[in-house]
């Protein structure tokens, strides 16, 4: 077994330890029941990936009825999806990865259609640039707003219930976490907008409302992460000085920040002249007080530990895992040659992907996959922005 960096155990501060520093990174399956509720295939899907990683991120579950993005989507709003996800935790769990549900609200990144007639809420009434489709959202009134906060708390309670071994607010890819954060999304004059200062109260509220359900129904060690995108593109709208100042002001309050980039060498894409991979500038930032997880076409080994020694304590693995989902395994019995990086549409069964993330990857993601014959070698997103982090911007 090849001596990587990757490969050793590492402990958080509350004391919980992963069996090595690989995690297998969210990703959309489509594959719900309608009601969101967890299916054998979702279960098939994780069981086929879980010997490896030391931790695994579900697909997104929504907290609220009204934060669901987009069918197939995982629910974690109502008491009665507490038997699918105690199946779905222990089947990640079966051989010793940590299990940790990702939650969210997906606000004005969903469709009256898909919300059976409702209107998409957001921060305030204005729509996002990408994609140009979507309908103008409705504002929150504060005291949804604050139904939306005790809905995070609610979904914790459930996530802990089930058996996982932590939660993962999704505050990426232009949701709701994010757009209460963004000068873009968030044009509010009472409590919830404003400045920056104001902007993130949301957030932190979350934060403290999932901290304390913590505190009340967990009795071991469990953990809270963040995920964030590290800048937008609209005008106003999140630059990188504002993300890091995020993640300094929450580096304390939670157990990790998860980074979301389609590629971990990615520099800004705001300032050109700015030639500081984004994960250094994070990694410098949090200066070891909190993991940091990196992210961001990692294929081969070498990938990963490029990626430690870049400033990232754990390395998050997407699309590699569903082309390979034996990759720990197979470095770790030293046989890296047999690793897959591309993926032939013959595969995808074999492979425990379902037919409607089969569907999904072909008509919205077949430009990252690495699909075989015919297929396009996945794009650099060292200087632009990959399909799955919700907008688009090319250097």
């Amino acid at each position: 077994m090849a001596n990587y960096q990757f490969l050793e155990p590492l402990q958080f501060n509350n004391g919980i330890t992963l069996k090595n520093k690989i995690v297998m990174a969210p990703m959309t399956t489509m594959s719900s029941f309608y009601n969101g509720k967890i299916t054998q295939d979702e279960l098939n899907y994780f069981a086929a990936r879980a010997g490896g990683p030391g931790m695994i991120v579900t697909s997104v579950a929504n907290v609220s009825d009204n934060g669901k993005g987009f069918e197939g989507e995982l629910s974690v709003a109502h008491d009665e999806m507490l038997p699918g996800l105690k199946n779905l935790a222990a089947t990640i769990k079966k051989d010793g990865a940590k299990a940790i549900l990702q939650i969210f609200n997906a606000g004005r990144k969903s469709t009256s259609q898909v919300l059976r007639g409702e209107t998409p809420v957001s921060a305030s009434a204005i729509a996002a640039e990408f994609p140009p489709d979507l309908e103008t959202p409705r504002a929150l009134e504060e005291e949804e707003v604050e139904q939306i906060i005790k809905d995070f708390g609610a979904a914790t309670r459930r996530a802990i219930q089930a058996g996982f071994d932590g939660v993962e607010l999704h505050g990426a890819n232009t949701y709701l976490l994010q757009q209460f954060y963004s000068a873009n999304s968030n044009q509010r004059s009472d409590e919830w907008g404003g400045d920056r200062e104001k902007r993130l109260r949301f957030p932190l509220a979350v934060i403290k409302e999932v901290t304390e359900t913590i505190e009340k129904y967990a009795t071991d060690s469990f953990l809270l992460g963040y995920r964030i995108s590290p800048e937008e593109v609209e005008t106003p709208g999140i630059r990188l000085e504002d993300t890091l100042y995020l993640a300094e002001t929450i580096k304390k309050q939670v157990d990790y920040i998860h980074l979301s980039m389609g590629s971990y060498k990615r520099t800004s894409l705001n300032d050109e002249t700015d030639t500081t991979p984004i994960l250094k500038k994070f990694a410098e930032k949090i200066a070891d007080e909190v993991p940091l997880i990196g992210v961001g076409s990692v294929d081969l080994p070498k990938d990963a530990e490029e990626m430690i020694d870049g400033g990232a304590d754990l390395v998050a693995i997407g699309r590699e895992l569903l082309r390979e989902p034996r990759w720990v395994e197979k470095v770790m019995m030293g046989d890296e040659a047999s690793i897959r990086t591309t993926m032939s549409f013959a595969d995808m069964e074999e492979l425990g992907i379902s037919g409607a993330m089969q569907t999904y990857l072909k008509e919205s993601f077949a430009s990252v996959m690495n699909f075989t014959p015919n297929g396009e070698q996945a794009e650099n997103y060292q200087n632009q922005a990959a399909p799955m982090e919700g907008f688009e911007k090319k250097l």
